[in-house]
């Protein structure tokens, strides 16, 4: 009887951990492929990427998402990712159909172009309402195709914008260019000229930081989430030193785990983040210490998306909460 309910015990928690991992593919493929392609853009092009931003969009009262931001000297370039697989051709109207044998599935995308087009017409009109005009030629997109499962029927029929992913797999640097995967990117220019960029990447990098974005979780094993950060959840005593982090207080919240320690406790750090977004005054940043019991959970509504995930704290490295 013992020995029956020992190898009972041994295949449940085999059967929940498999399909708890599998939940955890919810360390969403999405959201890792945009921290992918970003970190992939800086190191061959330099310059920063702003990931998962949520741009207020006044003609729709609504907030605008978009993937990415590339700044670089003289460019700003919109990236959207798509994680389309499969075999893929584009109709008649724009839409992409996407084919995949394997599984005998067919899914079609409305065409990215329109919602990419959009996405630059919201932030160009946003920069400019925090006092950021870009010359002519400045900002531009592209449309991103990282998954390896991505096969280009008549590659020809997609636009030039469209970066499929034979193409993203050869892209390098080019040396006369400010950033060699944009066709045309601006040229280098005189030294004056070259102060205007540089003040232009300065005021962008101010912009784009304290812009709205989507809240963020780093989890072990380098996943990422994005999402809306909902509260926390544990017995009243653990959570108790986490109720003075409210968004409605401060600006962003960094809360970064250091160390384990006793029995059922966490230490944590977090970084307070108080700025004047109408200037660029420097950050009032303060760090406060917390101990809280490792028992609690996060509650993490994924992006765009009504599921909601529910996290050890554990499991989490970093956690940042957007303004």
């Amino acid at each position: 009887m013992l020995t029956e309910f020992i190898f009972g015990l041994v295949i449940y928690r085999l059967l929940r951990r498999f399909f708890f991992d599998d939940q955890q593919q919810f360390a969403d493929v999405r959201s890792n492929s945009l921290f992918t392609v970003a970190n992939r853009l800086q190191t061959l092009y330099g310059g920063n990427a702003y990931v998962g931003l949520r741009i207020p969009d006044p003609d729709t009262a609504s907030r605008q998402s978009i993937d990415l931001v590339h700044v670089t000297k003289g460019q700003v370039v919109v990236v959207s990712v798509i994680n389309a697989s499969g075999t893929v051709s584009i109709d008649g109207d724009g839409t992409w159909v996407c084919k995949d044998g394997s599984k005998h599935k067919t899914n079609r995308l409305q065409d990215p172009m329109v919602e990419v087009k959009r996405q630059v017409a919201v932030l160009e009109s946003y920069l400019e309402q925090r006092g950021v005009t870009l010359p002519d030629g400045y900002l531009s997109f592209k449309i991103v195709c990282p998954n390896s499962k991505f096969c280009a029927i008549h590659p020809g029929y997609f636009p030039p914008e469209v970066v499929t992913y034979e193409q993203w797999a050869l892209l390098k640097p080019e040396k006369k260019s400010i950033s060699g995967w944009i066709k045309g990117a601006l040229p280098l220019r005189s030294s004056d000229k070259d102060e205007k960029q540089e003040s232009i990447q300065k005021r962008l990098g101010f912009v784009l930081s304290t812009a709205p974005m989507w809240d963020r979780l780093e989890l072990n094993n380098n996943k990422h989430l994005l999402g809306e950060f909902l509260e926390f959840k544990g017995k009243n005593d653990d959570i108790m030193p986490l109720k003075i982090i409210k968004r409605s207080k401060i600006g962003r919240v960094i809360i970064q785990k250091t160390s384990v320690f006793g029995l059922g406790h966490s230490k944590l750090q977090v970084l307070y983040a108080q700025r004047d977004y109408r200037s660029e005054g420097t950050l009032d940043l303060e760090w406060n210490e917390l101990t809280v019991g490792s028992s609690i959970e996060v509650l993490f509504q994924l992006q765009e998306t009504a599921k909601v995930e529910r996290l050890k704290l554990s499991s989490i490295i970093s956690m940042s909460l957007s303004p």
